[in-house]
């Protein structure tokens, strides 16, 4: 997930799947840890393939606590074209419930690392779901790097249907504080992406297929990737391993 200059290169939504478990809890039950791995047909995130519409390879550590603090790192190979061939995402935060409303809520910070080049960058987020449903924004003073805001926005319906298949769904929306100059002289400061994924659990193994694509506009502003292949919509099945 990087960009150096928001006219030349953009990002956009989408992540890729992983499920975790409790792996240990100590004694009193107050602190616990969780980590999972997982392999996919890609990489995509906010709607642009991370890793060149190539294979990935995942995995994540968390421990948190009774309380609702947490702190984690998860990691995936990614391909950019230049020296880095890894991202390394760094997060703490607390989630909750609003008393027995059925109401949750999560606040974090996030700090995005790529080793061998030194775009790394912050965001601050915060989630609250209830039922079925979901809403986040994620913010960012200087996203991909490049000294300019970007807001990300968030829905989600999710939802158990029969047989243990679950049905997920989402649409992401992320606002750029510079617009993309698009060759024809016309300005891009948004884009839009949009997922529907089913996923099950056969023989201790987490299973997923996910369906993501872009808007016109997400492929108009991160065409000057190189190659509008990347933002093309698609299928990305993925098998995880909770540890």
């Amino acid at each position: 997930m990087k960009l150096k200059k928001l006219s030349m290169l953009c990002l956009a939504a989408s992540a890729l799947a992983t499920t975790s478990a409790m792996a240990w809890e100590n004694a009193d039950g107050q602190f616990s840890t969780s980590a999972s791995v997982a392999l996919s047909t890609d990489y995509v995130w906010r709607g642009y393939s991370q890793t060149d519409n190539e294979p990935a390879i995942s995995g994540s550590f968390d421990i948190g606590h009774a309380s609702g603090l947490y702190a984690g790192t998860w990691a995936s190979n990614v391909d950019f074209g230049d020296n880095t061939s890894l991202e390394i995402d760094v997060y703490a935060g607390f989630a909750s419930e609003i008393g027995d409303t059925g109401i949750a809520y999560d606040i974090g910070f996030l700090r995005y690392i790529y080793p061998d080049e030194n775009y790394g960058w912050n965001e601050a987020y915060v989630s609250v779901s209830y039922s079925y449903f979901s809403a986040g924004v994620a913010h960012s003073g200087s996203v991909y790097d490049s000294g300019e805001d970007g807001t990300y926005f968030t829905l989600g319906y999710d939802y158990d249907l029969p047989m243990n298949i679950a049905l997920s769904t989402g649409i992401g929306y992320y606002d750029y504080d510079e617009a993309t100059i698009l060759s024809d002289g016309s300005k891009v400061d948004s884009a839009t992406d949009y997922r529907i994924g089913l996923s099950t659990e056969l023989v201790g193994f987490g299973l997923d297929l996910t369906y993501t694509a872009t808007d016109s506009d997400g492929d108009d502003i991160y065409s000057g990737l190189g190659s509008d292949k990347l933002t093309d919509g698609r299928f990305i099945f993925t098998v995880s391993k909770s540890l």
